[in-house]
């Protein structure tokens, strides 16, 4: 390593006005250690992305960068643009004046401490670097069973997810550069990394739990995530659907073969139960069969009107022209 670079952390946040100081506040410890070990320069930053929060999240973000415009500063988002989007906006902003980025949350979940051996990786060699949750001891058995499931579907599905890993990763100013031609509006960042390539590896930590506030993402939030992404990164309900339809109909005839010999033989009696049972199953199957089309169509949908993935409205600009609110930053 012949000199530190310079690293940018890119930290999203929605409503956020219980625990942005303490995150700053530790950030801030963890920044002034790596600068003074010379693991990163002093030119790196902290830039947090208000995604539209209702609250003072902003106001706080804006008296920071006052307090400290040397470390911190921000983009303001006109609305909500939802986290996968507020994380990109902010990758793509840093993505000329930075060496290597570092994504997480703001709620103190992910260990601050892991990014030392973060930016030890990056300097080995690694264009990425994932954040693992080892294990799951602050999680209910409910928020255990359904993540690890998802994660596990996802790969059923094709999708190529690492295990356990959420937004909390390291990624060099190539890869970002590469992950700008990528332009789809239904963003799934854990599946979209992956796919660009590059050497990687993992860092494993223990998650903590939440220092304050509730967590943006309910079980509905969850369950639309999950959906997205699968939508989003594998084409195999589809082929499902055509396998379901190809063994509902070899068994409609089995049951035709079936009803047509009762007949002859003469001992069927043609049930009303039967026949209700069998319209709702084929009924039911012809729905859910047509919902997934749906989700489909609706990705394409969203995804030829190609409307902006978010609008940046303001930004906390100390450092000049450095940042410059692109044609990239608007897509």
């Amino acid at each position: 390593m012949e000199k530190p670079e310079i690293l940018y952390m890119v930290v999203p946040c929605y409503n956020e006005e219980e625990v942005l100081r303490e995150t700053a506040k530790r950030l801030e410890e963890k920044y002034r250690s790596l600068i003074d070990r010379m693991l990163i320069s002093p030119k790196s930053r902290v830039v947090f992305v208000n995604d539209g929060s209702k609250d003072s999240t902003w106001e706080i973000i804006q008296e920071l960068h006052n307090e400290s415009p040397q470390l911190f500063s921000g983009i303001n988002l006109s609305r909500n643009s939802g986290h996968q989007n507020a994380v990109l906006a902010g990758l793509m902003t840093v993505r000329d004046i930075c060496d290597m980025a570092i994504t997480m949350d703001a709620d103190l979940q992910d260990d601050i401490n892991a990014i030392d051996e973060m930016v030890q990786k990056y300097y080995e060699g690694n264009q990425v670097v994932y954040g693992v949750r080892s294990e799951r001891k602050t999680d209910t058995f409910f928020k255990k069973f359904t993540a690890e499931g998802f994660y596990k579907f996802m790969k059923v599905m094709g999708a190529d997810v690492v295990y356990n890993h959420a937004d909390f990763r390291l990624m060099s100013k190539r890869v970002l550069c590469e992950l700008a031609n990528y332009k789809e509006v239904n963003l799934f960042l854990r599946g979209m990394v992956p796919l660009i390539g590059f050497k990687s590896c993992n860092v494993y930590y223990e998650r903590a739990e939440r220092f304050a506030g509730e967590s943006k993402y309910p079980l509905k939030k969850m369950l639309a995530f999950a959906i997205n992404g699968i939508t989003s990164f594998s084409t195999k309900p589809l082929k499902m659907i055509t396998t379901l339809g190809i063994v509902t109909s070899m068994l409609s005839i089995l049951a035709f073969i079936w009803a047509f010999i009762a007949k002859f033989a003469g001992f069927a009696e043609l049930g009303w139960s039967s026949t209700i049972c069998s319209i709702w199953l084929i009924g039911g199957l012809q729905l859910f069969c047509l919902g997934i089309i749906g989700e489909y169509v609706g990705k394409i949908y969203a995804e030829v009107k190609q409307r902006p993935r978010f609008i940046v409205a303001d930004f906390l600009n100390d450092l000049g022209a450095e940042f410059i609110n692109t044609d990239d930053s608007q897509q």
